[in-house]
């Protein structure tokens, strides 16, 4: 189902892939739902196009809006995909009614799946020891056909330049037509703004914890919780010591940015 766009919006523009977005506190988050994004990413792979992929959350909108820096990277994305369901709302409201919440966790479920059929390989880079290997086995059971192109847990601290060069030939050579990336936000944002284009022909995708729900260390919040938006108060929940800033100060400002902004902002 293709998102349809609203003229009349005057935030909308386009990103470097041609995906229309529509501009959020200044970022501009793709106008797309689940099925636009993974037909956009299959084709990406298929023509052997190299882009990075945001999900992004209100968390990392109002980051964005903090640090220029993480700013300006949104604007070599080749897609930022609505993760949470304010962002949803807003676009619905600007008249961009096709638009869905394209999240980490079920984006990757839905590409894994669809590139099951297509022969895509994934490599896996994120997570802490042992997760990118319990997340590339859960999904190889889940998924008949997938292909695990690599995967390894990156050191916490910053790589060194023959590290670094050693991890960019690894997943050259794997094949890998997607890289799902994992080290928090927005370490991998910049990684991927970085890399993209060392990795020809490779979509490089941030979802940070979906590694974590998909190797079943985290357990997801209930899906109605998903559908109405209230999926941020079940991790508030499991994690209240290292989500209570995102959730609690971060979320709420959001909220008073945009309301100051209104509808055009």
């Amino acid at each position: 189902m293709q998102a349809r766009v609203n003229q009349g919006d005057a935030l909308t523009m386009a990103s470097p892939s041609g995906l229309p977005a529509t501009k959020v506190l200044g970022v501009p988050v793709s106008l797309v739902n689940m099925d636009l994004a993974v037909n956009t990413i299959l084709g990406w792979v298929r023509d052997r196009k190299s882009h990075f992929i945001c999900v992004r959350d209100v968390h990392g909108v109002v980051r964005a809006v903090e640090d220029p820096d993480i700013m300006a990277l949104h604007y070599k994305a080749g897609m930022i995909t609505p993760d949470g369901m304010p962002l949803v709302w807003l676009a619905r409201w600007r008249g961009h009614r096709d638009v869905g919440r394209v999240c980490g966790a079920d984006l990757v479920d839905a590409l894994c799946e669809a590139s099951a059929k297509a022969g895509v390989s994934h490599y896996f880079f994120g997570g802490k020891p042992g997760v990118a290997e319990r997340m590339a086995q859960n999904l190889v059971a889940k998924y008949p056909g997938f292909k695990v192109a690599g995967l390894e847990t990156p050191p916490f601290r910053a790589m060194t330049a023959e590290e670094d060069a050693a991890v960019v030939e690894r997943i050259k050579q794997s094949g890998a037509g997607v890289v799902w990336v994992g080290i928090s936000t927005p370490k991998q944002e910049f990684w991927m703004r970085d890399h993209v284009d060392r990795l020809p022909g490779a979509t490089l995708i941030g979802v940070g914890a979906a590694f974590d729900f998909h190797s079943g260390d985290v357990k997801r919040a209930p899906r109605w919780m998903r559908k109405t938006g209230f999926e941020w108060l079940h991790r508030l929940l499991s994690e209240p010591r290292r989500l209570w800033r995102r959730y609690l100060i971060l979320a709420p400002k959001f909220v008073l940015m945009q309301l100051r902004q209104g509808r055009n902002g």
